[in-house]
């Protein structure tokens, strides 16, 4: 499975992005698709991940209620809306994806692909 994330870049304080993951190569029945981000000098974290089946979404604390992530499953995409973004969002975004259904979607462990990587900078 190859990942592309796109959509990244420079936007105010109290702005909206929208970042994409599109897939390809090879698929599976049924995945978990996870955004996760890593500002510098930070480790990676969870932002948010979606089952590729089912509605199932699951966000971390710190943007739930401003982020959305949604896929379209005959583009084979994942979407992270970002709502009310704070210079504090500022990373470099991560698209990822694991084989099978994880109930641990915000570890990074648990997801074998990843996309190169798409930088967000929010300015206050």
């Amino acid at each position: 499975v190859q990942l592309q994330a796109s959509g990244g870049g420079l936007v105010q304080a109290g702005g909206s992005l929208r970042l994409s993951c599109a897939a390809s190569g090879r698929t599976f029945s049924d995945y978990t698709m996870g955004w996760f981000r890593q500002a510098p000098g930070k480790e990676r974290e969870f932002v948010a991940a979606i089952r590729w089946r089912g509605n199932s979404t699951y966000y971390a604390d710190s943007v739930k209620g401003r982020f959305t992530v949604s896929r379209d499953n005959a583009k084979k995409t994942m979407y992270l809306q970002m709502n009310s973004l704070k210079p504090e969002d500022t990373a470099v975004y991560y698209c990822a994806a694991a084989s099978y259904y994880t109930m641990t979607y915000y570890y990074t462990g648990s997801y074998a692909y990843w996309g190169q990587g798409t930088l967000v900078t929010v300015s206050s």
